[in-house]
């Protein structure tokens, strides 16, 4: 089984987003709002700051207090979309739960949302009027990409119809004339359907669901589930299960998780570019 190094893509993406961003005739500024003081959180937003500021992307600090009410929180994120030279505004999640969390992320310009999930980029997107996709979608897609295997006879099988993944990652199969099959809790014949398939994708976020007796010999895995363990964070395969099996498989932690970054300020730098 070859894994595939999401570290390495995410890696060789940043360097182009880095040359793109230094030809701009501006510095581009990214936002990621933080909601409260979630440890989580607060690294993950940690993370992309520090990403986005490696690239030339500067990076906007806002943080409110967990009490904030969600008409305050727009008002606010509404002077965010005003800011000069600003090219993506996301908010971390999850939310305190008595926010308002799809009129919150409506609030966001919808040319400035990289993270697609306001109503209006996502319908953009879907009707294929936007440039910029669902990060975690784009990194799936890069991740296949990278193996450079052609997948016009590939019977691709998509595990979940999440709207960062599932649903995403099928309209961009199907923008390159490809018919994925998605499997939900309701489909019928699931694991017949799974072990004829030569690419599964998978974000359901149930942790190691996926095991060596439930694939065809040689399948691509890309697993874009995460699920919380005792030793930390797991996917939906179990990569120690399918090793002898699987062709291909891009892991959990350093697959999805690296690449989806790396799209993320790839989308900042599509609207930086728009702004010419």
């Amino acid at each position: 089984m070859i894994i595939i190094d999401g570290r390495k893509i995410r890696d060789e993406i940043l360097a182009k987003v880095k040359d793109e961003v230094g030809k701009l005739s501006f510095v581009p500024i990214f936002c990621d709002v933080l909601v409260g003081d979630d440890p989580a959180s607060v690294q993950y937003v940690k993370i992309k700051e520090r990403m986005a500021e490696a690239v030339g992307i500067s990076f906007y600090p806002t943080s409110f207090p967990r009490e904030i009410n969600t008409e305050k929180l727009i008002e606010e994120i509404k002077d965010l979309n005003k800011v000069p030279n600003m090219c993506g505004i996301i908010v971390q999640l999850p939310l305190p739960e008595h926010l308002d969390k799809q009129k919150v992320l409506d609030s966001i310009d919808s040319r400035l949302d990289v993270d697609c999930l306001g109503a209006i980029a996502s319908r953009k997107f879907y009707e294929g009027e936007n440039d910029i996709s669902f990060p975690a979608a784009f990194s799936c897609m890069a991740l296949l990409d990278s193996i450079g295997v052609d997948l016009k006879e590939k019977n691709i099988v998509i595990l979940g119809q999440g709207m960062l993944v599932g649903r995403p990652v099928a309209a961009l199969l199907r923008a390159r004339n490809l018919s994925p099959e998605i499997i939900t809790n309701e489909t019928l014949n699931k694991e017949e359907i799974i072990k004829q398939a030569d690419v599964v994708i998978s974000g359901m976020g149930k942790g190691k669901y996926l095991t060596g007796d439930m694939i065809k010999k040689g399948a691509i895995l890309i697993d874009a589930g995460t699920s919380e363990s005792e030793g930390g964070i797991i996917g939906d395969v179990d990569s120690e299960s399918v090793k002898e099996v699987a062709g291909y498989l891009s892991p959990v932690p350093g697959g999805v998780g690296p690449v989806t970054v790396a799209m993320l300020l790839n989308n900042v730098l599509t609207v930086a570019k728009s702004k010419k």
